[in-house]
């Protein structure tokens, strides 16, 4: 007799494919609408960790939710969403995606589920504690990788500057893309994950997709000190390595220095004991 699962729907297949600790995924071309937000998460991605630690119906949060790629997911996997979002560009795309998808989905054989709600709130992140947030199921989010958007010379943003698209989230001093302050961003990410874990249920999960980043010459351990930080509170349960195989390879260094091309996220997995 097969025990009960209690973390999600899956079927025994599905739950050890997601077992392994590493992937790649290369997300599809983004739409025209899309291409504003300059660091968007694929929601094909993120639809797979939202089915592991969850089941239907239960309610999902994105702190930083950018245009909608965890609430998109959120509708399609039959879960409630609610994504926070200081940009109020992107919580209105974000909005209007959601519209566009507010039709019955199909969950079982032979019958529709009614669309799952999903929320937008305009807001800070630092203060969700004063939203009125209900108790989650679960959190993914993926932060900002410090001020990496504002590092001069990417290709990509020279390109995204020629075709009139954002190269950073904002201007906003809230914006916690734009602290140039290392350690003020580490402290101010941890406080929001902080208030996260007030309203996770227990044993409830929180994912983290993030990446160590490089600056000045220098790796700067983000990714390492976030999952040793907020094990503080949370129990670290381990990482799945997120890997882009489809990435040009830029000559960083040629011939002088060892710079290497980072094509790889971590997703941390943390668990809220009680």
């Amino acid at each position: 007799m097969r025990p009960e699962n209690r973390l999600n729907d899956l079927e025994p297949k599905r739950w050890i494919r997601f077992q392994k600790s590493w992937f790649v995924h290369n997300p599809p071309a983004r739409s025209e609408d899309l291409l504003l937000h300059p660091a968007k998460f694929p929601e094909t991605m993120v639809q797979e960790f939202i089915e592991f630690f969850t089941k239907r119906g239960q309610v999902v949060l994105d702190p930083m939710v950018g245009t909608g790629s965890t609430l998109v997911a959120c509708h399609r996997a039959g879960r409630r969403g609610i994504g926070i979002e200081l940009n109020a560009r992107y919580a209105q795309v974000a909005r209007q995606r959601i519209d566009a998808l507010a039709m019955p989905m199909p969950f079982e054989p032979g019958g529709l589920d009614p669309a799952p709600e999903q929320v937008v709130v305009t807001g800070d992140a630092r203060k969700l504690d004063e939203m009125g947030l209900p108790q989650i199921d679960y959190c993914i989010t993926s932060p900002p990788y410090w001020d990496m958007l504002k590092r001069k010379g990417f290709e990509t943003q020279r390109r995204r500057k020629d075709l009139n698209l954002d190269v950073t989230y904002s201007d906003s001093p809230q914006d916690l893309g734009n602290i140039a302050e290392y350690y003020r961003f580490l402290e101010e990410l941890v406080g929001i994950y902080r208030k996260v874990h007030t309203l996770l249920r227990p044993r409830a999960y929180l994912t983290v997709i993030v990446k160590n980043v490089k600056k000045g010459g220098k790796m700067y351990p983000l990714a390492w000190e976030l999952g040793k930080r907020l094990g503080d509170f949370y129990v670290l349960k381990d990482e799945k390595i997120w890997c882009q195989d489809n990435q040009v390879l830029a000559p960083y260094g040629m011939f002088y220095s060892w710079v290497s091309n980072t094509h790889h996220h971590y997703c941390l997995n943390f668990q809220k004991e009680r």
